[in-house]
Parts: structure tokens; C-alpha cells; sequence
């Protein structure tokens, strides 16, 4: 895959130490859901980076200070449904206030296109900075059309997050959204013949809600 530069592959030993126990076929949907979450926590930190602050006067016991904060009413989750769920908690971690959005996306099992299905948004939030986030990114489909909804909507700051992607997919995202910063954990070798990524972790839905 070649190198876009609105993607970050992170190459971390603490998220590559959870990405293999989130992989193996022993692990169970609680151990599961909570990797997923921490795994997010993880990437949460530096995707935040750049995200906007406000000066604020604070008083220590010493003296008063400016200091500096993230507006409580600033960002937005979105999870594209249902995986994208399990990455909520991993985010309200570090930003419990942040309000969550809606996107649901299936995809047709013959032609592997996404659909959109239903979508339920924050007021205002063409104002805030969007995090789109789902676990898997395989064809890239989901995540396209999903950015392309807020888009539509007026959203102009946007993040999207995955645990696994395959090269297919991040690439895809990038060239469809080169203004959008693409933060992937573990970038997998392929997607087979229906669409999975390889070596990838099975379904993430499934795993998650307990679900076949």
C-alpha cells in the first residue's frame, strides 16, 4: 500500500500486545469488548492531538493560571452500526462529555456495496470535530459513504477511527477523503474473496453482541 498521508498506522507494542489477544479465536466477548475499548483509548490520545482548545482561567491554591481546555460541547462520536459501537466507551474515556451520533450501514452480500439504513446526528454537530469509528475497515465502502452522509450534513472536521484495516479499504478512504485523517492500529495483508480481512479477527459485531 502506498504511503497517503492523511493515514496513521499506529506501531505501538502496548496496542499491538491487545491486537493479539483481540485476534485469537479463544478470547471472549467480554475480554473482547474490553480490548476494544482500550485499544481505542489508545489511539483516542493521539488522534485527539490537534484537536481545538480554549484558554481558561484556573485558581491553583497558590495563584490564578491560564491554562488551557477542550470545549465540553466540541466533539462528536459517531459509530457506523453495529460494531462501531464498541468503540464509544474507548473515547467517552477520555471525553465523557462527548455527544454520539448514529450512522447504520449494511452491506449487500453478493455485490459488497454499502446501504444506508438509518442515521440520527446531534444538533449542531456540522460545528464540532467528528469521529467516525468502526473496528473493521475492509472494503472501505461503510466508511466512504458514512463520511459522505456527514459531509452532506455540513460536518467540515472529520476523524475516522478502525482497529483493523485492510490496505483495500485505507486506501479507498484516502483517496475518496484526503481531507479526513485515517487512524488505523493494524493494517492486515488482504481481504479474501467475500469481503474479510486476512488475518483479520472473525466478525467484529459478532464478537462483540455475542451474535452469529
Amino acid at each position: 500500500m502506498k504511503n497517503y498521508p492523511n493515514v496513521m498506522i499506529f506501531d505501538h507494542p502496548l496496542i499491538q500486545h491487545k491486537v493479539a489477544i483481540l485476534r485469537d479465536e479463544r478470547t471472549g466477548m467480554k475480554q473482547f469488548r474490553e480490548l476494544v475499548e482500550e485499544i481505542t483509548t489508545l489511539m483516542a490520545f493521539e488522534s485527539m492531538r490537534d484537536v481545538q482548545t480554549v484558554p481558561v482561567m484556573v485558581k491553583t491554591p497558590l495563584e490564578v493560571t491560564e491554562q488551557r481546555m477542550v470545549p465540553e460541547k466540541s466533539i462528536v462520536i459517531v459509530p457506523i452500526l453495529r460494531a462501531g459501537l464498541g468503540m464509544v466507551n474507548g473515547i467517552h474515556t477520555l471525553f465523557p462529555t462527548a455527544k454520539v451520533g448514529h450512522i447504520g450501514m449494511y452491506r449487500d452480500e453478493e455485490t459488497l456495496e454499502p446501504h444506508e439504513y438509518y442515521c440520527k446526528l446531534p444538533d449542531g454537530i456540522e460545528e464540532k470535530t467528528v469521529f467516525v469509528v468502526d473496528p473493521m475497515l475492509a472494503t472501505g465502502g461503510s466508511a466512504v459513504d458514512a463520511i459522505n452522509a456527514l459531509k452532506a450534513r455540513g460536518c467540515k472536521k472529520i476523524k475516522f477511527m478502525s482497529i483493523i484495516g485492510a490496505p483495500e479499504g485505507v486506501s479507498k478512504v484516502a483517496e475518496a477523503h484526503p481531507d479526513v485523517m485515517i487512524y488505523v492500529s493494524t493494517l492486515d495483508r488482504e481481504l479474501n474473496e467475500n469481503g474479510y480481512i486476512l488475518p483479520g479477527l472473525g466478525d467484529a459485531g459478532d464478537r462483540l453482541f455475542g451474535t452469529k
